[in-house]
C-alpha cells in the first residue's frame, strides 16, 4: 500500500510537471524576455520562458532596437495585430501562427527570408534594410502600405495588391516592375533599381513619384494630373512632357539625356525645377519665359520659350544675305553650318570655294545633338546690268534689312522713292542703300515705289516692299 501511494505520488508529479511545461512558452532570446519583462509581460529573473496566458491574447507589441537576435516564442503571441520588431539583429522571422496580424514592421534587421503568406489581414508591411531576395506578398491582398526598399528583390509582384496607397521599394535590383493594377497609389517609389521601362498611365492618383538611378528612357505622366512632386534623375530620358501636370511644383529631372523638357502647364510659379546636367538641351518650355525662374536650376538658364519650335532658333547658323551678279559666285567659309540644295540637310552638299554659276536657293543647315537649324539665301545669276530686289525686311536680323539696288555696270545715275501717295522719301545716288527709316521714323509695312534714272536719260519705274 505504502509503495501504491509513492507511484501514485510521482506520477502526479509528472503530470504536473507536464501541465506546467506546456502554459509556458520558450523565449531563448535574453533580450527578447527582457523585453517583455519590461513591458509587465514577464517576470524576473530571465529563466528562458515565459507565461503563455499572459502573452496570448497580447494584441500590440513593441519590441524594436532591443538587440534581439532570436524571436522564437512570437508564435504564442496569437492575438498580435500590430507587432513592431525593427532595428533588432534577427536572421529569421517566423510570423506564420500571427494570423491576426494588420501591421508588421521588422525593418532594419538581417532577415534574408520572410514568410508573410498566412497573414492575410495585413495592411501594413515595412520590412525594408534587410537582405530579403524574395517577397511573396500575392496573399496579402488588404496591403495599404508596403516598404521593402534596401533590399535584394530581383522581382516583386504587386498585382494582387490592389489597395495599395504607399509603395516604397527603392535600392533592390529589380529588372521590372508592373504597377498598372495599383490604380490607388498615392505614393510610389522606386529608385536606384535596374528599371528600364515604368508605366503609371493607371495610376491616376499618384501624387509622389520617385524613380531616380534607373535605366528609363520614356517616362508618360500625362494620365498623372494629381503629380505633386517627381524625381526622375539618373535616368536615360531624352524628353518630358509636363504640360498637363497642373498640380506638379517639385521636379527633378537632372542628369539625363534631355533634348525635349515641357513644364508649361500654368504652374511654374509655384514650382521648383533641377534639369541640370542635361548637356545637350538648349532649351526649355515654360509658361512665361521672361520669368526669373529664382528656385530653377541651373543656375543662369536663359533660353526659355513659350513655344517647343522656338528651340531651334537656340541652334547657331550663318544667314547670308541674298546674292544677284552677271557672272558667277563664290560660296564663302561658314561658321555654323554646311551648305545644301535642299532644305533640313537634303540633296547635293556644297563647300565653301564651290562656284555657283546658276540661279538657285541654297540652304545652309546646322543640327546639334537636340536640334536643328536652317538660313536660306538666293543666287542670282542675269544678264542685266543691274538688280531690283523686290522686298527687304529691316528686323535687324543681318538678312535682307536694307533694300539696294546692285548696279553692275555702272548704268544707274539717280534713285528716288516714293510712297503711294507720291511722297519723296528718299534720293539716292548710285549704290546706295533705304533702311526703311523716314525723318528718323519706321514706316510701316506696305508697298513703295521707285523711280531709277539711267545715265542715258531713261527710266525705270517699279515698286518694292517692305516686310516688318
Amino acid at each position: 500500500m505504502w509503495v501504491t501511494k509513492i507511484y501514485i505520488y510521482r506520477g502526479f508529479l509528472v503530470l504536473f510537471s507536464f501541465i506546467g511545461f506546456s502554459q509556458n512558452t520558450a523565449i531563448p532570446d535574453p533580450n527578447f524576455e527582457q523585453a517583455l519583462i519590461n513591458l509587465g509581460y514577464d517576470s524576473a529573473p530571465i529563466n528562458g520562458f515565459v507565461s503563455t496566458t499572459n502573452i496570448s491574447g497580447i494584441t500590440y507589441l513593441d519590441i524594436s532596437v532591443k538587440n534581439i537576435s532570436d524571436l522564437t516564442g512570437i508564435e504564442a503571441f496569437v492575438s498580435l495585430t500590430f507587432l513592431d520588431c525593427s532595428n533588432n539583429l534577427l536572421t529569421n522571422l517566423n510570423v506564420s501562427q500571427n494570423t491576426n496580424l494588420t501591421q508588421l514592421f521588422c525593418y532594419d534587421n538581417q532577415l534574408t527570408n520572410l514568410n508573410v503568406t498566412n497573414l492575410t489581414k495585413l495592411n501594413i508591411l515595412w520590412c525594408d534594410n534587410n537582405g530579403l531576395n524574395n517577397l511573396n506578398v500575392s496573399q496579402n491582398t488588404l496591403l495599404i502600405s508596403l516598404v521593402c526598399n534596401s533590399n535584394q528583390l530581383t522581382n516583386l509582384d504587386v498585382s494582387k495588391n490592389i489597395n495599395l496607397n504607399v509603395f516604397v521599394c527603392e535600392n533592390n535590383q529589380l529588372t521590372t516592375i508592373d504597377i498598372t493594377k495599383n490604380t490607388k497609389l498615392n505614393k510610389f517609389q522606386c529608385g536606384n533599381n535596374l528599371l528600364s521601362n515604368l508605366n503609371v498611365s493607371q495610376n491616376i492618383n499618384i501624387g509622389f513619384l520617385s524613380c531616380e538611378q534607373n535605366q528609363l528612357t520614356t517616362l508618360d505622366t500625362k494620365t498623372n494630373t494629381a503629380l505633386g512632386t517627381l524625381n526622375c534623375s539618373f535616368n536615360n530620358l531624352s524628353e518630358l512632357d509636363f504640360s498637363k501636370n497642373s498640380n506638379l511644383t517639385t521636379l527633378n529631372c537632372s542628369n539625363n539625356q534631355l533634348c525635349r523638357l515641357n513644364v508649361k502647364n500654368g504652374n511654374n510659379s509655384n514650382g521648383s525645377v533641377n534639369f541640370s546636367g542635361n548637356l545637350n538641351l538648349n532649351c526649355v518650355v515654360v509658361d512665361n519665359p521672361s520669368s526669373t525662374h529664382t528656385n530653377w536650376l541651373p543656375d543662369g538658364f536663359s533660353n526659355y520659350v513659350s513655344k517647343q519650335d522656338q528651340c531651334n532658333n537656340f541652334v547657331n547658323v550663318d544667314t547670308l544675305n541674298s546674292v544677284a551678279t552677271n557672272t558667277s559666285y563664290s560660296l564663302p567659309t561658314l561658321t555654323y553650318g554646311n551648305y545644301f540644295t535642299q532644305s533640313g540637310g537634303n540633296g547635293t552638299p556644297l563647300f565653301a570655294g564651290n562656284i555657283i554659276t546658276t540661279s538657285q536657293t541654297i540652304y545652309i543647315y546646322n543640327e546639334s545633338v537636340c536640334a536643328t537649324n536652317e538660313s536660306t539665301f538666293s543666287v542670282l545669276i542675269t544678264t542685266e546690268d543691274y538688280y531690283i530686289p523686290k522686298y527687304f525686311t529691316p528686323n535687324n536680323d543681318g538678312v535682307h534689312d536694307v533694300w539696294k539696288v546692285q548696279d553692275f555696270n555702272n548704268t544707274i545715275k539717280t534713285i528716288a522713292i516714293f510712297d503711294r501717295y507720291g511722297k519723296l522719301l528718299k534720293y539716292l545716288p548710285t549704290n546706295m542703300e533705304w533702311n526703311g527709316n523716314f525723318n528718323g521714323q519706321l514706316l510701316a509695312s506696305s508697298d513703295y515705289w521707285y523711280i531709277i534714272t539711267l545715265n542715258t536719260g531713261k527710266t525705270i519705274k517699279g515698286h518694292f516692299t517692305l516686310k516688318r
